[in-house]
């Protein structure tokens, strides 16, 4: 019962590490890359009108944001949790990656962001986290 718990907490742990470092570099991100003249982004439909206007640029940091929310999230589950551990990375992987297909259904991008977003933000860096966790 205790791994179980110790098992849920990890998973629990790295959600919230991985959630507040996305949100910290998206935050950053549009400070430091502004978004074009005009744009409304305090809203969802205010950034959904937006999107058509972003060039690349404005992509990167959402993309790191997903990307190293999910390595640090996937470290830390894998590092915190009993038994299986690899596996506790890539739960948190799955769910950054439901995160990341709800975010294209609901705020629809550039195809080239979707796909890249989808292929080398979630899975790969969830795998990469436990690998890291399991050399350190």
């Amino acid at each position: 019962m205790k791994t179980v718990l110790l098992n849920i907490a990890a998973v629990l742990l790295g959600l919230v590490i991985g959630s507040v470092i996305n949100m910290g570099l998206v935050m950053a991100g549009g400070g430091l890359i502004p978004p074009p003249p005009g744009v409304d982004l305090n809203s969802m439909e205010g950034l959904a009108a937006a999107i058509p206007q972003f060039e690349a640029r404005h992509f990167l940091f959402p993309f790191l944001a997903h990307a190293l929310g999910t390595l640090a999230g996937a470290y830390v589950a894998c590092r915190v949790s009993a038994g299986r551990r690899a596996v506790y990375a890539y739960v948190v992987g799955c769910f950054f990656l439901a995160g990341g297909l709800a975010n294209v259904v609901l705020l629809p991008g550039p195809l080239w962001f979707e796909i890249t977003d989808m292929l080398l933000a979630y899975l790969p860096m969830a795998w990469l986290g436990a690998s890291l966790a399991k050399k350190f």
